[in-house]
């Protein structure tokens, strides 16, 4: 789900409708909608707890009580439409409950190890140089052996004193070696996969690691650094482009000399990212990019940047792959306290292969929990019964077909050998490299740990009160979500005719102002806005007058047309409304100047000119239309005694 569903949907949820009641609070009946009774004390705790809350503003029990009665029914509405048996809603909330349900199936002993030993890590820096010999995970024991062996030579070619960058360019499979010599530069935790980061952690400055195992196969680390951390730059930048499409100069190299040349000359950077930056992200903001730390930029803008000496201080221009750049330290920051960094750890670990190290010790919790048994001897059974037919679309599952002895239990659950051959057929793989044994274990192992995981996640509704009920949450919120989307907002979008219709009931709410169109015009000095002005009056086209006046330097003249109204540009709002060309204007360092062509009298706004306004209009005004349908529809009832003792208590 996109940010902007989330938000709306936690807007709508007014965080939380679903609390259970405080017990100290009256169990007395407020809202009657028939099939769901809302007490007294429930509405009271969902009240506080939502005028406590950042989301929404405090309101008063009225107010919030029409908001809260709204909700409600459009909920009904969106389940008498059948919202919740579509497909994509079951979809949905099932990858909401995927994330809700982490928490409970994590093993935190060691979530915890793994999150205080990766946050010294990330305290320090490392550079390495390895050499991999590639074998997928899933190899035959026979190719494994052989790849390990290959690196067993290599090492100890290593250990006679043969050079690593000569070997790395002869023997290992990263194509990156032929040009590094196997040499990855500098990393810190979490850049590399689990088993590499560990094994260039745990070796010393100058040793050659133990022979390591990862999911691409086999590796050989020589660690040649460590260092503290160099921390977390924030930093603008000016880009000058080497794509065409992007740049407007066909002499980047010299554009990016003059712009330095005008900060040398007391010209901001902040002005200069704004004025003549190609990277439109950060231009806006004055060049600022996102804080970043080592190995998260190309090698020569991460040298510049570190290279800075204080905060303040911009490099000579350098060039990247992506054009030439000129970068300013603003800030440069230590690694944060462990308490501020364990939620970031924590996020990225769920994503690391490390998080694998967990499983073994949750999967062993939950057997514990709910009593497990298996009898291995009827998987076993498979390691005959499957062929390497099995890699291709000639195999005939026929033979498994009377298979039905249970392999495993768990809890109240069996699951048997028909089972596993309905997973064997889903899963079916067309690598023929791994040996029958190795796929049925492996098999059996990803099933039976599936399985395992799925019992205790459907428990958890029964066992944790407080998931139960943020799952409903989730429900309501992305039915009210789909169901507003339908009735407003895509609505608003495509009915053209009710829009209109709108638009001409309500026209006097849509009325331009007084305003000019004119050019504002930027120029570098008095000199060249007084040639400007005389190009104007010469006649000459606008495009003309730019390029000659940029030809010497493209930093020489800027310009804006358009249709401006009082507040919309602050040059044309200090000049007087009047065709012709206005008085020159010192702004930033800069002269400016408006040529108004034409003073326009104020008027209705055309609909496709301000379709974006009114369409917002016109869904509140659907909004509202659909509300009064509901309340109308859908019976529900309100005890005003009660309603009366809630204002006294929280008003």
């Amino acid at each position: 789900m996109n940010c902007f569903k989330q938000l709306v949907i936690f807007t709508f949820l007014f965080a939380g409708f679903q609390l259970y009641a405080q017990k100290n609070n009256s169990d007395a009946l407020f809202i009657d909608f028939g099939d769901e009774k809302i007490t007294k004390g429930e509405f009271k705790s969902v009240y506080l707890k939502n005028n406590n809350s950042e989301i929404v503003s405090k309101s008063s029990v009225e107010e919030y009580l029409d908001l809260y009665i709204n909700f409600k029914l459009k909920v009904k509405e969106a389940k008498a439409k059948g919202l919740d048996t579509l497909n994509s809603f079951k979809s949905e909330l099932a990858g909401y409950r995927k994330q809700l349900a982490q928490p409970y199936l994590s093993e935190q002993g060691i979530l915890e190890d793994l999150k205080k030993e990766a946050y010294n890590r990330l305290k320090e820096d490392v550079r390495v140089s390895h050499i991999l010999i590639s074998v997928s995970q899933e190899a035959s024991p026979e190719d494994t052996l052989k790849a390990y062996q290959s690196a067993e030579r290599i090492k100890k070619m290593l250990q006679s004193g043969k050079d690593f960058e000569e070997l790395a360019k002869k023997y290992s499979n990263d194509p990156s070696a032929q040009q590094n010599g196997g040499d990855l530069g500098y990393f810190t935790g979490f850049y590399m996969v689990y088993p590499f980061e560990s094994a260039a952690y745990n070796t010393k400055v100058g040793e050659i690691s133990k022979i390591v195992r990862s999911q691409f196969g086999y590796h050989i680390v020589k660690v040649v650094d460590k260092r503290p951390a160099i921390g977390t730059m924030t930093a603008a930048h000016i880009l000058i482009s080497n794509d065409p499409q992007l740049s407007k100069t066909n002499d980047p190299e010299g554009r990016i000399f003059e712009i330095h040349n005008e900060l040398k000359n007391g010209a901001t950077f902040e002005d200069m990212a704004l004025q003549f930056s190609d990277d439109s992200r950060s231009a806006s903001q004055g060049g600022v990019l996102q804080p970043f730390g080592v190995g998260r930029m190309v090698p020569e803008f991460e040298e510049a940047a570190f290279s800075l000496k204080k905060d303040g201080d911009y490099s000579e221009p350098f060039q990247t792959n992506y054009g030439w750049h000129i970068v300013k330290r603003i800030s440069l920051d230590g690694i944060d306290s462990y308490e501020e960094m364990e939620p970031i750890i924590l996020e990225k670990i769920k994503k690391d292969s490390r998080s694998k190290l967990t499983e073994s010790a949750r999967i062993n919790k939950i057997k514990n929990q709910y009593g497990f048994k298996e009898k291995l001897k009827y998987r076993d059974q498979f390691y005959s019964l499957i062929d390497s037919t099995y890699f291709s679309k000639d195999w005939n599952s026929k033979s498994l077909e009377k298979l039905n002895k249970t392999m495993f239990s768990i809890g109240d659950k069996e699951v048997n050998q028909a089972d596993f051959v309905t997973y064997l057929k889903n899963s079916q793989i067309n690598r023929s490299s791994i040996s029958i044994v190795t796929l049925i274990n492996n098999k059996y192992t990803t099933f039976k740990n599936r399985e395992i995981i799925a019992y205790k996640d459907k428990s958890l509704d029964n066992e944790y009160p407080e998931f139960k009920a943020l799952m409903q949450e989730y429900n309501d919120g992305i039915l009210l979500f789909n169901l507003t989307d339908q009735m407003v907002w895509s609505k608003a979008a495509t009915d053209t005719t009710g829009l209109q219709e709108f638009y001409e009931k309500n026209k006097e709410n849509y009325r331009w102002g007084k305003r000019v169109d004119a050019v504002v015009f930027s120029a570098l000095n008095e000199k060249i806005a007084k040639d400007v002005r005389k190009m104007i009056k010469d006649s000459l086209e606008l495009q003309k007058i730019v390029n000659e006046v940029n030809r010497p330097s493209q930093l020489n003249l800027k310009y804006e047309l358009g249709k401006f109204e009082k507040g919309s540009n602050t040059v044309v709002d200090q000049v007087e409304w009047k065709k012709g060309i206005s008085e020159n204007i010192s702004t930033n360092g800069r002269i400016s100047f408006v040529y108004i062509k034409e003073v326009l009298e104020p008027g209705y706004r055309d609909l496709n000119d301000s379709k974006g306004l009114i369409t917002s209009d016109y869904q509140e005004y659907l909004e509202k239309v659909w509300i009064k349908t509901l309340q109308s529809t859908y019976n529900y009832k309100v005890d005003k005694t009660i309603l009366d003792q809630l204002k006294k208590e929280l008003n």
